[in-house]
Formats: structure tokens, C-alpha cells, sequence
């Protein structure tokens, strides 16, 4: 191990050169403008896998092509074989006015880079690919097989990545997966995240009058879709943060005083949370702290509203119609269709005669839970705690990564979530940034991993 060791330590320099490379591609898969530079970054990744040792190619699929990369292997080895799972493509720049450096133009100011991708996912899922050069140029046995399967199209929900699994499942079956795709509280603070939250999202609509009135003439005599849609929203939580709509807590496992124990260790305390956030106070379900209400406690929230005139000044109307998107997230045993009954059922018998509910359903799926104390598990705090030299912590992520059911449920096999990225990374936001401290650990995490997992 300590060739590999001092090969990481003696080419960060270049890894951070080769990372701005990596984070050039403007890879956004939700705009269709870019499809040109998703090509192109697959592109880049698999020439530069095949630069330092694997065997790469691109994937096409109905959609951004997927990258497979593999170490060098016999065909009859008995090794233990694990994937490593990311993502190049990236979320949406909007609103670029609010960006200090540009989004695609990677910028270093203290310990970290700016960039768009840079901690959601490149530099995290680069990280991994560091620490197997390190192992490949320096002779050092890898004591697993590994396949890197890196897509492009996580942040528009993965959808032909279950097509890709199951057509692919005897050359993808695998022991455990590893994901950096998540966070850690600090980097003195390296943490294993063994649950995450699911998810439902709809869109409803409530439909008043046939067009806009005016609110003089008309005003009064017939009911405001926006007052009614509010009004309607209002009903769904109560003072002390519960969700009202009946049956919504049924499924849910309650917390055992080992994960609450756990929950107490995450170093961000309210004060810290609240200057983060920018926020006048900090409001959840009573009962909880913080971190426990965002990361295991199920949530209504809207996302949305839109209704009548937005433009400047005033427009003296009634408008037609009101609408607001919507998630809940979930956690662990609840289902999210027979959330969605419930949730839709409910907003069926509030909703009011004078208007016409209209309700759209969006995409679902299921909270994801592993146990901390599995011996993959456990293999994975100890590399955590070789290469950040401090106690790892287990934590809940409040966060959705739909995926990881699918590993589950078509590889049978079980993801190890070890996030690099830090809370003030400002993921899906202006201004990303990955720490490099996270980004030198990650390697060294990832090296010691392999040695911990095939033990």
C-alpha cells in the first residue's frame, strides 16, 4: 500500500489539472442543447480510463450513452468483484447571474474548486478512479475486480439505467456497489451513510373559472383558485409540523436509540444550521432534532406555486386557475404508491365544489436502507477512518438516490454510500465547490477500501 500512497500523495497537482479537464464539459442532461457535450464527455472519460489502465467503452442507450471501465482481470479470477457507480452529467447553471466565476470554467479559491459537477459528481466519482491509477502504475495487486459504471442521466432520473442493469446483469453482478454521491458533516467528521430517503412528486391544479375575470366585476361572487389552493395547502400540516393527511405515518419504523445516538454525533447543531441556511429560525415535526426531522422523518413540502399575473405591477384579475408542485419525501417501509393513494385521496375529499382538482403524478421511489453493522459495512468505516485519521460517523441522508433500490433489487447487491461532499458545497446551486482535502482523502479512502473490503 504504500507505493499507492506516495503515488497519490506525489500526483495531486496533476489529478486537479486533469479534474478541470473533466469539469470543462458543460454535461447537463436536462437541457437538450448539451447533448453534444454528454457525448463528448463520455468520450473523454473513457479515453482517459483507458489512459491509466482499464479497459473502457461507451454504452449507448436510448438516451446519454453510460461508461463502462474495468480493471484488468483473468477470466477465471476469483477475486471478489465490486462496482463503482457515478454520474458525469450535471445539473442545470440557471440562474447564471448569480454564479461568481462561470459554471464550466473551473476556478481553485482556497481549498476548493468552483464548478458545476465539481462535487455533484465528477470529483467525487474521479476520486475513485485516482486511487485505482495508484494502483495500476505502480504494480500494486488489486486484491478485488473492479467496473466503474458512470451514466449520464442521474439528475433526470435514471431511466435507462434499469434497461442497462438487467440486459447486463451476469457481467455487472457484483458483491457490494460504492457511491460517492453524497456528503459528509465535515472532513473531520467522514461518515457512512446507511439510509436515505424516498420520494413521490405530483403536480395539482385546481381550475376555477373558464378564463381570467375581473376581480371588480366578478370578485366576490366566485371562487379564487389561488385563495382555494392555499387554503387547501394550508390544511395539510399542523402547528407542531406533522403532516395531517390520515394514514401518512402508519408504515414508518420508529427510530432506535442506537440511530438516534448516532443522530446526536453529526457535528452541524441547530445554531450552525441556522447561519448556513440564512434562515430567521429553524422549523420541523416536534419531537425531533434537525438533523433527525432531515434525514428520517417524512416530509410534504411544496416545490411551486403559480397562479394569476407575475409580470410587473398589478393585474386586477381572478385568475382561471392555480397549481402547485409537490414531493414527499419518505423513509424507510413506506411504499411510495400507497403514499401517493393516500396523499391524492385526501386532497380529493378537502378539495372544494367550487373548483375542479386536477392532479398530475410524477416520479416515485422507495427510502433505501443498509445495516451499518454488515460486514461491507464495517469494511468501509475502517477506510474512512485510515484515510481522514478520525472517527467515521453513520449517518441518514435526507436526500434521494432512487438508483440504489435498483442495485438492490436486479444485482442483489447492497451500496455502500460514502459521500465526499461537505454541507456549504452548494450542490445543484450556484456556485458549486469540492473541497481538494475531500477530493485527496476520497483517493486514499478508495485505496484503503479495496483492501478493507476483499479482507
Amino acid at each position: 500500500m504504500q507505493a499507492v500512497i506516495d503515488y497519490l500523495k506525489a500526483n495531486q497537482e496533476r489529478f486537479v489539472t486533469e479534474l478541470k479537464e473533466y469539469l470543462r464539459f458543460a454535461s447537463v442532461s436536462a437541457q437538450s442543447q448539451h447533448k453534444p457535450d454528454l457525448a463528448a464527455c463520455a468520450d473523454w472519460l473513457v479515453h482517459h480510463c483507458r489512459q491509466i489502465g482499464l479497459t473502457a467503452e461507451v454504452r449507448p442507450t436510448a438516451g446519454h450513452p453510460i461508461v463502462v471501465a474495468k480493471t484488468p482481470r483473468d477470466p477465471k479470477s476469483k477475486k471478489p468483484h465490486f462496482m463503482v457507480y457515478g454520474h458525469y452529467d450535471v445539473q442545470p447553471v440557471e440562474p447564471l447571474a448569480l454564479w461568481e466565476t462561470p459554471p464550466f470554467d473551473p476556478v481553485i479559491k482556497g481549498d476548493s474548486i468552483y464548478a458545476r459537477g465539481s462535487t455533484d459528481n465528477k470529483g467525487q466519482n474521479f476520486a475513485h478512479l485516482k486511487a485505482v491509477e495508484a494502483y495500476l502504475k505502480t504494480g500494486t495487486p488489486l486484491p478485488c475486480d473492479l467496473t466503474f459504471v458512470i451514466e449520464g442521466e442521474e439528475e433526470v432520473g435514471s431511466a435507462n439505467l434499469d434497461k442497462f442493469l438487467k440486459a447486463n446483469k451476469p457481467e455487472l453482478k457484483c458483491a457490494a456497489v460504492v457511491i460517492s454521491d453524497t456528503g459528509m458533516p465535515s472532513p473531520k467528521h467522514p461518515a457512512l451513510t446507511y439510509a436515505l430517503r424516498g420520494i413521490i412528486a405530483f403536480e395539482i391544479k385546481l381550475h376555477g373559472p373558464a378564463r381570467d375575470l375581473h376581480s371588480g366585476v366578478f370578485g366576490g361572487a366566485i371562487e379564487n383558485p389561488a385563495m382555494a389552493l392555499s387554503q387547501l395547502l394550508a390544511q395539510l400540516r399542523d402547528k407542531n409540523g406533522r403532516v395531517t393527511i390520515p394514514g401518512f405515518y402508519d408504515d414508518i419504523v420508529p427510530l432506535s436509540k442506537f440511530e438516534r445516538q448516532q443522530a446526536a454525533l453529526y457535528p452541524l447543531k441547530d445554531a450552525a444550521l441556522k447561519k448556513l441556511l440564512g434562515s430567521p429560525q429553524l422549523f420541523g415535526e416536534r419531537g425531533f432534532t434537525a438533523t433527525e426531522q432531515r434525514s428520517a422523518r417524512p416530509t410534504f413540502e411544496i416545490n411551486g406555486l403559480t397562479s394569476g399575473y407575475q409580470g410587473e405591477g398589478s393585474k386586477t384579475i381572478v385568475p382561471s386557475w392555480a397549481s402547485a408542485k409537490i414531493t414527499c419525501r419518505l423513509v424507510p417501509n413506506q411504499k411510495p404508491e400507497h403514499v401517493r393513494k393516500i396523499v391524492c385521496a385526501h386532497l380529493k375529499k378537502i378539495c372544494p365544489p367550487t373548483v375542479r382538482l386536477e392532479i398530475a403524478a410524477g416520479h416515485g421511489a422507495e427510502a433505501y436502507l443498509v445495516s451499518p453493522t454488515s460486514p461491507h459495512a464495517q469494511a468501509a468505516l475502517r477506510a474512512l477512518q485510515s484515510a481522514f485519521g478520525c472517527p467515521p460517523i453513520l449517518m441518514r441522508e435526507g436526500g434521494s438516490i432512487p438508483i440504489v433500490n435498483q442495485f438492490k433489487k436486479i444485482l442483489g447487491a447492497d451500496s455502500l454510500l460514502l459521500g465526499l461532499g461537505l454541507p456549504d458545497d452548494n450542490a445543484h446551486s450556484p456556485n458549486e465547490k469540492f473541497n481538494l482535502k475531500c477530493f485527496s482523502k476520497g483517493q486514499l479512502m478508495s485505496a484503503h477500501l479495496w483492501q478493507e473490503l476483499a479482507g
